[in-house]
């Protein structure tokens, strides 16, 4: 008898499309924070699909070297790069001024992916830290999907809308007070804007991805996966494996795509069912300053 599997199947290789060759041909995909990451992981899964895409990002040569791959993305169309700082409403309009000027429109699909964060227990956050993350997060993503859906509003067209969100948007997340509390607010926008722009045709989703290791991880997640042995990245995990990056870009083109038009006000989450593990018993409580090496709070 052969070994029974171990873990949830490895994805299909890169290069491999979940939908029909051309499903976004002629249409435009905005997606922010796409110079890098799993932004750009997403972009390029919409450019395999034949979309015209604008990259946004605070970082222009980022952007230039991720419109370059991009262009080169097999079935790819037009690719443009937009610097933007999304906590600027007035920069924000003018992103989807050049967009409309190079692809001829409102962009049919959002993908909102910038956001800010890094650990710190909630005592030591000054102002000026909460600020950061929230307006990057919570308000940047605000600003860009209220854009979207005015212009779409105005012209009477349909689009689609992807929030990439986080499981402690649920849960909360102990050490990430500011990007939980942003993310919480972002996962209310898809459900509270499903229902008021549904109406008139705008469907709104939310994209939870859990461990997908790339180049351009931020320095705490690298800095615990570099702690954790090579076993322990897949053993951590109930698939027994981490994720493709791909396979978040996989998700986020159905959801935005017309397979999935009835499918809006919900947050699809893509990690391997490791946010809804428990242990049979708890294990002993580390609090966060000792988990991030920091002596006793001093006002």
């Amino acid at each position: 008898m052969e070994n029974p599997p171990r873990g949830l199947p490895a994805p299909p290789p890169l290069g491999s499309a979940a939908l029909p060759p051309g499903t976004f041909t002629g249409r435009a995909v905005l997606v922010t924070g796409g110079g890098t990451g799993l932004g750009k992981a997403i972009a390029t899964e919409f450019a395999r699909l034949g979309a015209d895409l604008v990259i946004a990002g605070r970082r222009i040569e980022q952007l230039k070297s991720a419109q370059e791959e991009l262009a080169a993305v097999p079935g790819a169309g037009r690719v443009t790069a937009a610097v933007c700082d999304i906590r600027d409403p007035e920069r924000v309009a003018e992103v989807f001024d050049a967009a409309g000027a190079a692809l001829g429109g409102v962009p049919d699909v959002l993908v909102n992916n910038a956001a800010a964060n890094f650990p710190c227990p909630a005592e030591d956050l000054s102002p000026n830290a909460w600020r950061a993350v929230v307006d990057i997060t919570l308000t940047g993503t605000w600003f860009v999907t209220r854009e979207f859906g005015r212009r779409h509003l105005a012209a009477g067209s349909a689009g689609s809308i992807v929030n990439i969100g986080a499981s402690y948007a649920w849960t909360g997340g102990p050490g990430y007070a500011h990007s939980a509390a942003a993310k919480a607010g972002v996962k209310n926008l898809v459900e509270t804007l499903a229902v008021e722009w549904g109406p008139y045709g705008i469907q709104i989703n939310g994209l939870v991805p859990g461990l997908f290791p790339h180049a351009d991880m931020t320095e705490d997640i690298r800095g615990g996966l570099e702690r954790a042995a090579p076993d322990d990245k897949a053993t951590r995990q109930p698939a027994l494996r981490v994720g493709a990056p791909r396979e978040l870009g996989w998700a986020a083109t159905f959801l935005a795509s017309p397979y999935a038009r009835f499918i809006t006000g919900h947050t699809l989450v893509v990690d391997g069912a490791n946010w809804q593990r428990r242990s049979l018993v708890n294990p002993e409580v580390v609090t966060v300053r000792d988990q991030l090496g920091r002596g006793p709070f001093s006002p």
